[in-house]
Parts: structure tokens; sequence; C-alpha cells
């Protein structure tokens, strides 16, 4: 199942075609997909810009061509003599923010077109390494079984960091090949899985949905609004400036009326939801 499935689902079950997602999740993983409709698919891309956590396990021993277990594998290798510390040496490596290269089976666009169908036709595609932060990368268990080496690993990482790659990497450094067997996301930005629901609960209707506020105070820091205040935002005028270059959500009671940046020393909206009436 891709992430676009889930989003005719919802569609169905929200009644509505103005349905998006907060960044796809590859159709081997699990987890949250975070779901934005109607009005709310306007908050979608601040979403999409938070860190997530992931879990996921790391095959040490084989490496394939999609850098996960769907791929066809293009090489094996000895991991007899691969120890834990060696393992957590190169993990360690990959720690805060370095320069990455991104799967080739991939999302990216490459001249117009998404690396994975590059590949699929046959294409060779190497893409060019980016930034990206890994603020957590722990091992949570390490198996050793038959040919391979199997680690469990927690990762909370800058959006557009791809698992597959650490996978990749880690194999590669240690010169055995490297792939990701499965993939699970815990947590998108302020949502974790605690908020999700089934799949099963959103085909059945059995659900209810969190209210603008309540993701605008999730995602940013809020800003309450005097009665006047309401009014110029929903002109569209500036208020004064906010206490820091972060966005802002301008909430007055339960309503979300606009995110605010600083700009040229006023908090200016980059987005209105309340017009003026």
């Amino acid at each position: 199942m891709t992430s676009h499935d889930v989003v005719a689902i919802a569609r169905r079950a929200l009644g509505t075609r103005k349905v998006g997602h907060a960044g796809t999740l590859d159709p081997m993983a699990t987890g949250i997909l975070v779901l934005g409709f109607n009005n709310g698919t306007r908050l979608l891309q601040y979403i999409t810009n938070g860190d997530k956590t992931y879990e996921a396990t790391v095959v040490l021993g084989a490496a394939t061509v999609t850098d996960d277990v769907e791929g066809e594998v293009i090489s094996r290798a000895d991991v007899s003599a691969i120890t834990d510390a060696q393992i957590e040496a190169e993990m360690a490596k990959m720690r805060g923010t370095i320069m990455q290269r991104p799967s080739s089976v991939s999302a990216v666009k490459v001249d117009g077109e998404r690396a994975y169908d590059r590949v699929r036709a046959g294409e060779s595609v190497e893409l060019a390494a980016r930034e990206v932060t890994i603020s957590q990368l722990d091992i949570k268990d390490v198996r050793r079984i038959e040919s391979a080496i199997e680690v469990d690993i927690e990762v909370t990482c800058s959006a557009g960091t791809f698992i597959r790659a650490i996978a990749r990497d880690c194999g590669n450094a240690l010169a055995v090949g490297g792939h990701l067997n499965s993939l699970r996301r815990t947590r998108v930005a302020g949502f974790g899985l605690d908020k999700s629901i089934s799949l099963t609960a959103l085909k059945a209707g059995e659900f209810s949905t969190l209210g603008l506020v309540d993701v605008a105070r999730t995602t940013f820091s809020a800003r309450e609004l005097a009665l006047d205040e309401v009014n110029e935002l929903s002109f569209g005028r500036p208020l004064s400036a906010n206490p820091d270059e972060a966005i802002y959500a301008a909430i007055s009671g339960q309503d979300l009326i606009a995110l605010l940046c600083n700009k040229d020393g006023l908090a200016k909206p980059i987005a209105v939801f309340a017009a003026a009436n």
C-alpha cells in the first residue's frame, strides 16, 4: 500500500477530495501518516518539515538495488568477523549533521522524473548527497542469524533523511553490504502513535478529526490575539513583531486566524485562515 492509497481511503471516509499527507511512507513501511483535509491541507507543509522518529531493522551482509528487503540482492559478504563495537562505531559517525546520499530508489526528482521510475526503467541513478540531521541513532539490539547480522535501531532525524541510506552506508563502511528489513515511523513532528488511528478505523469512519487550533498549537508557538488584532489579520495586515523568528500560530479562542512570521520588524501573515467578514 502506498501513501496515495491511504489518501484515497481518507477521501471516501471524510467525504472530500481535498485530502493530503505530511510526508510519504515507503510501501514497505508501517506507522504514522499524518493526513490533512479541506483547510487543514494548508498546515501539512509545516508538519512535513518537522523531525521524525523511526524504528527500523538493518541487515548487514547483503546489499540490494533498492537498499531495502524488497530489492534484488546485488552482493553478499561474510559477516562473521564483524563485532558489535564496529557496528556502533559506524553508526556513531552518522549522528549529528551529515551529508547523506539518498537511496537511488526514492521519490527524489531527477530532471522532473522520480528517481525510482528511472531505476525501474533500467537507468543507473546516483543522487547528490544532501545535508541532514540525525539527532538520535540508538542501537536497540544486535542479532546474528545464519549468514547475516540484524541490527534494530531507533532514529530521530530531520525531514529528508533516508533510513535506508543509514543501512546502506553502515554496510558499505563495514565492507559487507547492508539494507533495511523493516521500517516503522512512530512520530511526525508533534504527532505520535498515541494520536493515531488504524486504517481499519479510518475505513469504518470510527475516528474523530483534530481541529485546526489543536494542530496549530502542536506544531507552532501560539500567539493569543486581542480582538483588534483579529480584525487586522483578517484583512491581511501585519501586527507587532513576534518574540523570535519562528512561525507563530495567531489564535483567538478556538479559532486559528493566521500563521505569522517576522519580516521588516513586523509579524506578517503568511497564511490567513479566517478572512474578514
